[in-house]
């Protein structure tokens, strides 16, 4: 909720202004989508917020533009270039129609001249955005649901209304009987409540254009048993690599998984989507959570047979009641995170990954080595008995694999496209299995690059992330390589269904990672596992238990440290910053998000 400063810096620039008739402030509007400035630009003018909303939007080391901040009315836009005189580091664009006041800088300093609380009330503002960390995407308080679909979708955004109220929350459905409301009236109910959500049915299209352009977020509602009807489709932003439109499906509780995924996808493009059975609490509950920001997201490292240690850790989080609503790996962590992605109990999932790993020797079919150690043939029986012919984009939970795409240089995310493919690309280990190729481009193990994405799963939720890390953990036995076994001996005593210990080699180059990348890749994380599977070889397939065990253990330590749920953790983590110290360190950090 808006929190009220007795002297605001748009009062003070009303006191220098008010009554002159020689005033350089002018005044301007902007629709959903325009932008008030790119990265690069002179930062020569103040700009100061009155209605509406704008999102921050910075290129992230080449990834293109991540949305990583909101500026709500009364906030002033682009004073730290402005005061240190040099480009714009963002592009600010209007989230929904924004009246915005421009001052030339210039005439800011002269007006800070004769007015020295204007330039205290500024200096206020940018000290309070050091302290504040929430100035960030994890703000977004209004919400519009629009309907695709023939049946009415207020029921349900009332369920959801009442789960954010369940969470301690304040909350205010709008439908189309506002329309005839003055501005000033929506702007104090966004002021009043916690969430606000606009609902617009299916017949009201003209409410639902205005809706789409009055919130931060929208929700397109449809039925994922029936095609899309034509898309009414929410005014899109050129910044957004993620775009800030959501898809919700909705299923009656006695049909099966979703397979019509793909057409809704391709009418709306959404940024992400979600399959709830309508009626049912948890799905509800789980809707509510991605509104208020406090939907968990699981991501699970790479490890080879050390990431075992994944299904005891997610055995343990499940039982402390820790919900999951996002999941997501590389590597192994991918193969074993697709269980809950796609619904299975922890029962279910102990059996299939023993089933196809403990039991089948999964890199025994060795090759002579003109590509890889192995023909890969058996993992691909596997990943087909265990996931079968599910598509990604209709599995029950949003989920994502990643893999490394030789041909570019760069991460491969796959949320969308045959579930199995995207596993075995994320385990093709380079020497030890053959690479996928897939859409003219040759993918390898997501480990190379990426052994633990945890920012992959900070860019989808902007709640907790729960990050389970093996890739540390030491994986190579020094004896095997020391002393290594004559051919016969090691064929005679089965040794051979693990590969020679050449593929231990292969398999822990693939998932090193840096200091400084291990390091970045945690602190993406809230609350951060790490299993000690000792003794437990990268290539140790039959090492089932004593990793699980490793992995229940480390789980239920970190839950144990923990004084708050962990939904709570991400608003916590925030809240719990200390402001720095000196002047210089409040400059530096008051960039979230500078602009």
């Amino acid at each position: 909720m808006a929190t009220d400063r007795p002297d605001t810096l748009e009062a003070a620039l009303a006191r220098v202004f008010e009554g002159t008739k020689n005033t350089r402030a002018s005044w301007f509007a902007l629709t959903r989508g325009e932008r008030l400035f790119s990265a690069g630009d002179p930062a020569d003018t103040l700009y100061l917020l009155r209605a509406g909303r704008l999102g921050v939007f910075r290129d992230d080391n080449g990834r293109g533009p991540q949305f990583v901040g909101v500026i709500k009315p009364g906030d002033p836009v682009g004073e730290m270039a402005m005061l240190a005189g040099t480009t714009h580091m963002a592009n600010v664009v209007a989230l929904r129609d924004s009246d915005i006041v421009a001052l030339p800088r210039d005439a800011f300093f002269e007006a800070a001249r004769a007015e020295p609380s204007l330039m205290a009330e500024l200096g206020q503002v940018m000290l309070t955005r050091a302290r504040d960390r929430n100035s960030t995407g994890t703000d977004a308080s209004v919400f519009g649901f629009i309907s695709a679909r023939s049946q009415p979708i207020r029921s349900f955004v009332e369920r959801v209304a009442r789960a954010i109220e369940a969470q301690g929350f304040t909350c205010r459905i709008i439908d189309h009987t506002a329309l005839s409301s003055a501005a000033e009236w929506f702007s104090g109910v966004e002021d009043a409540y916690d969430y606000v959500m606009y609902v617009a049915e299916s017949d009201q299209p003209g409410w639902a254009s205005l809706c789409a352009r009055q919130v931060d977020r929208v929700f397109m509602v449809g039925d994922a048993d029936r095609s899309p009807h034509p898309p009414f489709p929410p005014v899109q932003i050129a910044d957004e690599t993620h775009p800030l439109t959501d898809l919700i499906l909705l299923r009656p509780a006695h049909m099966g998984r979703p397979n019509r995924t793909r057409v809704w996808l391709e009418a709306y493009k959404p940024g992400r989507w979600f399959h709830a059975v309508e009626g049912m609490f948890d799905d509800t509950a789980r809707i509510a959570r991605i509104v208020t920001g406090s939907a968990v997201g699981v991501v699970l490292s790479g490890g080879g047979a050390r990431a075992y240690a994944h299904i005891g850790a997610l055995r343990a989080l499940r039982e402390a009641g820790m919900p999951i609503d996002f999941i997501g790996g590389s590597s192994m962590g991918a193969v074993i995170a697709a269980g809950p992605g796609l619904g299975w109990s922890d029962e279910e999932l102990d059996e299939r990954i023993r089933k196809a790993f403990v039991v089948s020797d999964p890199l025994s079919d060795i090759a002579l080595p003109i590509i890889a150690m192995t023909h890969a043939r058996k993992v691909e029986r596997l990943m087909q008995d265990a996931y079968g012919d599910v598509a990604i984009e209709d599995m029950p939970l949003p989920f994502f694999a990643v893999s490394t795409n030789l041909t570019s240089g760069k991460v491969e995310v796959h949320r969308e496209g045959m579930l199995r493919h995207a596993l075995r690309a994320s385990i093709s280990i380079p020497g030890v299995m053959p690479p996928v190729v897939m859409n003219g481009q040759v993918l390898v193990d997501g480990a190379v690059l990426r052994n633990f994405p945890s920012e992959v799963m900070r860019r989808l939720t902007y709640g907790p992330v729960v990050g389970v890390d093996v890739s540390q953990t030491r994986g190579v036995d020094p004896k095997a390589l020391e002393d290594p076994p004559s051919w016969w001996r090691w064929i005679v005593s089965g040794a051979w269904k693990k590969g020679p210990p050449i593929v231990s080699i292969l398999m822990r180059a693939a998932t090193l990672t840096t200091e400084a990348e291990l390091k970045q890749a945690r602190a993406d994380t809230d609350l951060l596992i790490l299993p000690r599977p000792e003794g437990v070889d990268i290539r140790d397939w039959k090492a089932y238990d004593p990793a699980v065990s490793a992995g229940y253990v480390a789980a239920q330590a970190a839950l144990a440290t923990l004084k708050c749920p962990v939904e709570h953790l991400h608003r916590h983590r925030v809240s719990a910053f200390a402001p720095p110290e000196t002047d210089e360190e409040m400059v530096e950090e008051s960039s979230p998000p500078a602009v």
